[in-house]
This record gives C-alpha cells, sequence and structure tokens, in this order.
C-alpha cells in the first residue's frame, strides 16, 4: 500500500491501535512520525562498550579460554543472525568436578542496536541446525549477587541430535536463554516484541539475547542442575552487563 494512504490516517484515533497491531503481526513499518513525537523508525543505540571488550577477569570464578572464544565464520550464518555485536564463549566452572555435565558450557551474547524485528531464537537456529526440539519450559531465574537481584523469566529447551553421538550421552543438552529490552528483561521473543512495540515514543530500542548451552559435557545435566548453574553465572554476568555494556535506558 502507498505510504501516502498511511500519512491520511495519521489523525485518525485508530491510528496507533493500527499501529500495535502491524507491529505484532511482524510488520516493519520504516516511516518516523516527529510530529506526533512517535517514531517507528529507529536510529541506533550502541553498547556503552563492545561485548568481546567484557572484561574476562570480572568473570572469576569462571574461566575463559582465549582458544574458545568462538567466531561465525561462515558469512551466510552472520549475516541470517543479524548482528556483528556478539561474544560466544566456552566458560568453565572450576568448582565443580572434572565429569560434571555444568563445568564447561557456552556463552552465547547477542546485541542488536537498531531491532525492528527480534529473530533468531534457539527454537528455530538448532531445529534448523538439525537438532529436535525435545522439551520446552518457561522457567525463573533467582539472580543474586552483592546489592543485586533480579527474578528473570526464560526459556528452558532440550535439544536432541539426529544424529548418533557416542561422545555425548543420548546426544541430548538444555538451553536457556531471555532477553534485554530497552532496559527490561523479556521471557520469550513475544514478550520482547511486546516491549519494543510499545516503544513509541522514543528515538531508539534495543534488544539482547543471553543464552546459556550445557552441550560440552558427556552427559546431559538434570533441568534443576541446568537451572542452578545458570543462576550462578547470570549472577556474576548480569551486573557486568547492566554497568559496563548495556545502554542506560533511564537515561
Amino acid at each position: 500500500m502507498d505510504v501516502r494512504y498511511y500519512k491520511k490516517i495519521y489523525l485518525q484515533p485508530a491510528f496507533v491501535i493500527c499501529v500495535a497491531v502491524f507491529a505484532l503481526a511482524g510488520g516493519s513499518m520504516s516511516v518516523a512520525i516527529n510530529s506526533f513525537g512517535m517514531y517507528l523508525k529507529k536510529e541506533p543505540l550502541p553498547l556503552k562498550n563492545p561485548l568481546d571488550l567484557l572484561d574476562k577477569n570480572g568473570l572469576k570464578p569462571y574461566l575463559v579460554d582465549p582458544e574458545s572464544k568462538l567466531k561465525i565464520e561462515n558469512e551466510q550464518v552472520l549475516k541470517e543472525l543479524g548482528t556483528e555485536d556478539y561474544i560466544m564463549w566456552v566458560l568453565e566452572d572450576p568448582r565443580l568436578p572434572l565429569d560434571s555435565p555444568v563445568r564447561t558450557f557456552v556463552l552465547f551474547i547477542t546485541y542488536y542496536e537498531q531491532p525492528d524485528r527480534v529473530p533468531h531464537v534457539p527454537e528455530e537456529c538448532y531445529t534448523g541446525g538439525g537438532y529436535q526440539r525435545l522439551a520446552t519450559d518457561s522457567v525463573t531465574f533467582e539472580v543474586e549477587g552483592p546489592d543485586f537481584h533480579r527474578s528473570i523469566t526464560g526459556k528452558y529447551l532440550v535439544f536432541g541430535s539426529t544424529k548418533r553421538e557416542i561422545w555425548r550421552s543420548g546426544g541430548k543438552f538444555p538451553v536457556l536463554y531471555f532477553f534485554r529490552v530497552n532496559g527490561e528483561y523479556a521471557g520469550s521473543r513475544d514478550e520482547a516484541r511486546m516491549i519494543l512495540n510499545k516503544n513509541l515514543f522514543r528515538k531508539q530500542s534495543y534488544f539482547c539475547k543471553v543464552e546459556l548451552a550445557f552441550n560440552r559435557g558427556l552427559a546431559m545435566p538434570e533441568k534443576e542442575q541446568a537451572l542452578n548453574a545458570g543462576e550462578n553465572v547470570l549472577s556474576v554476568i548480569l551486573p557486568i552487563l547492566e554497568k559496563d555494556h548495556w545502554p542506560d535506558w533511564e537515561r
């Protein structure tokens, strides 16, 4: 439909409702409406500091092997990811036994400074990579740290390989994830979209996905074991992200 048609309806009372409907339907509207203080096309909102400058020493007791800072080499995969501002690090908790299924795991964080959609979630990425989704559950992470407490909703998923892998028990592993969107936490892609869609009166928006994959061990951890491990590492990394990396949304 011609953009001029939309200009004719900007003064209609139902306009804001229409905007919400189009946004919820996944439409991307690129017209900025300055006369009413509403912005449908957002300007980039960069991080305070890039994710790859995350202080690995600040993650102690967790260890980051420099050789395990994974990079996406496939240009098509990187294009589909929709951002180059990400980290995919293998972390190790040396406090746990060597055979613990949560001793080693992958921390995958992606940041979008100019979002017009909420792309990749593990439900799609892993199944697109040849895995089967075996379980899905909504969970709450109780994240505790010095002067820091957050109750964050998120997703717990279990994937299984379609190939027989003798090095991993049954080829199954859990993945945890959630979003940070415009200063709020969101437990699903739909919640992230709702937060983005209600932000009509500011020039900028952002979102970030935080994901933990316990796919490095020989055995699959139990659900509670994975959740506890996730809460422990989040209590270390989230204060750093909020203080040193994510935009100060209130300002």
